[in-house]
């Protein structure tokens, strides 16, 4: 039997792959889109049965009956500046809807990303629809396809549960670009120039005090392996720490993790290692100046591990990014 991860050369995907493989899982499908040819450094080191482009995937499907024991679709496009809605949805919406439709008339277990985008602004941030306010067509696309699988859950036939990431960062993210998270501009910047660049006050915070919750891909990964273990749960939930963080601590855990040292931001934004940039005009209106996951639902289906704060999370990310 196989596990299916799509997106499986990409960020989170080829983590849960290496997951998988800790675990003694190899008779893996990985499907993923290759253009974009660098991501497949992430999938180098790791053992797969088979791999299949996402469009040959899904023509594919049939030849899949009865040899998937669960599919963890993580593939997406995730550029929240993507402007081109019609590519958006197919991408996002109409292929995640083809998987739940398979899934569920094949009783395969669909564990699937969701996305933080899906409240906007919030200020709440709780998996219930009256907290949902995507602010652009990447959150909008999460959104109508959670709405689809909630409509879907009281019928179902198969485990089916998505996850809503907030602001996750960690190892094999390179080929995000500019999509990459905050940590890892911030090391390459430090890197590059000395210093780490974060946005001037907005939204009513100060510079560098918008809060987000920052999650490690790891913590992420441990989520999803535990609902593959745990296939009676079934739902939408929000895959956060469960505590938002300010920018300037996530730039001084970088600083300090490359340097070895324990100043606060304050104290390193005083030394020019942190600089407050302009906010861009682009962004305006479409900017969370806080996220901060509720973790009751997630707490309540049984899941029982700890989400370690930046501090820790951003020390172990530098130390495998010195390492590459």
């Amino acid at each position: 039997m196989y596990y299916v991860v799509t997106g499986a050369a990409g960020f989170i995907g080829s983590r849960i792959v290496q997951a998988l493989n800790a675990a003694g899982v190899t008779e893996i499908v990985a499907v993923d889109n290759l253009q974009q040819s660098d991501k497949v450094r992430n999938l180098a080191r790791l053992d797969i049965a088979d791999y299949l482009d996402q469009a040959e995937f899904l023509q594919r499907l049939d030849s899949f009956d009865g040899a998937v024991e669960a599919v963890l679709h993580q593939g997406a496009c995730s550029d929240t500046m993507e402007a081109d809605g019609r590519f958006m949805m197919e991408n996002n919406y109409r292929y995640s809807k083809t998987l739940l439709d398979w899934c569920q008339e094949t009783e395969v277990a669909l564990l699937y990303a969701s996305s933080a985008s899906v409240y906007g602004a919030g200020p709440e941030f709780r998996e219930e629809r009256a907290c949902e306010r995507p602010l652009n067509v990447y959150g909008y696309s999460k959104f109508l396809f959670d709405q689809l699988v909630r409509r879907a859950l009281p019928g179902r036939s198969a485990p089916v549960a998505g996850f809503r990431y907030f602001n996750v960062y960690g190892p094999n993210e390179a080929h995000k670009g500019r999509m990459a998270s905050v940590a890892w501009h911030a090391y390459h910047q430090l890197r590059d120039s000395g210093k780490v660049k974060l946005f001037v006050g907005s939204g009513g915070y100060g510079d560098g005090e918008q809060r987000r919750d920052f999650v490690h891909v790891d913590d992420v990964v441990d989520v999803n392996l535990w609902f593959l273990e745990h296939r009676d749960v079934s739902g939408i939930f929000n895959c956060g720490t469960g505590r938002a963080q300010t920018f300037n601590q996530l730039a001084a855990a970088v600083i300090n993790a490359v340097h070895g040292t324990a100043h606060s931001a304050r104290e390193l934004a005083a030394k020019g290692l942190i600089e407050y940039i302009p906010f861009p005009p682009a962004l305006k209106g479409k900017y969370q100046s806080f996220t901060e996951a509720d973790l009751a639902r997630l707490r309540g289906a049984g899941y029982p591990h700890p989400f370690r704060g930046v501090e820790e999370g951003v020390a172990a990310y530098v130390r495998e990014l010195e390492q590459t």
